[in-house]
């Protein structure tokens, strides 16, 4: 027992106190870095501008903070602006919009429609998962309950080789169109660092690739929206 007491003693000194510590954050910066590492390496080569991504069927964007008004975050609205540019333009025939609406009071899916409704956009060509309830799980029921086989992601420049990286791995060709538009003010430096440190999680789901919340049965509205007519029909 004596002998016990001092070795549980010994560990309590504070050079071997600081040691461990010290182990401890080694051992979480050489996780998160190898894993933003591994990020980069698979989304590499999938960040294009509006005017250079290649075409394809569809742009995902994932959802991201609706304000208790219903607007759309500037980070959100951004995203739906870059995707109604490139359905205006003909790099995509339809939009995919996939976000949280995990309870009654909280939207994101309706929100990001009823913008885009609002400027213009024809709503045989949106598409909305009301179960994207991560960036992975949008990736994941995009390609297993929608569909979805190559498409453009939208999304912030600091999250777009994150979200290009769980897309691919879920199975979709994919390519991303970022915006870099929001002041780099504090708002936007505590986004980056949350992003990074998502990376983790991020890499872990590529590798466990767990379900996502919901599944269900498979839907036809991106293939409906897809081969809907660009413009409304002459009556």
């Amino acid at each position: 027992m004596t002998h016990t007491r001092g070795k549980f003693r010994s560990l309590l000194r504070p050079r071997t106190v600081f040691l461990l510590a010290v182990s401890a954050v080694v051992a979480v910066a050489v996780v998160a870095g190898g894993s933003i590492g591994w990020i980069r390496l698979q989304a590499a080569d999938g960040e294009y501008s509006a005017a250079t991504v290649p075409a394809a069927e569809v742009a995902i964007i994932p959802g991201a903070e609706v304000y208790a008004s219903g607007e759309p975050s500037p980070y959100l609205a951004a995203r739906l602006d870059i995707g109604r540019r490139l359905l205006e333009s003909g790099k995509v025939k339809a939009l995919l919009l996939t976000g949280d609406n995990g309870r009654s009071t909280y939207d994101e899916p309706t929100a990001m429609r009823r913008y885009l409704l609002s400027k213009g956009v024809p709503a045989a060509k949106i598409a909305l998962d009301y179960a994207g309830f991560s960036t992975y799980e949008s990736c994941v029921r995009a390609y297993r309950i929608f569909g979805v086989r190559q498409a453009i992601v939208v999304t912030q420049d600091f999250s777009m080789p994150r979200v290009i990286a769980l897309c691919r791995s879920a199975g979709i060709e994919t390519t991303g169109v970022s915006d870099s538009s929001q002041p780099h003010n504090f708002i936007y430096r505590k986004c980056w660092l949350r992003d990074q440190l998502a990376a983790t999680k991020a890499v872990f789901e590529m590798i466990t690739r767990p379900d996502p919340t919901h599944l269900g049965d498979e839907e036809s509205s991106v293939r409906d929206a897809i081969n809907a007519p660009t413009e409304p029909p002459v009556q």
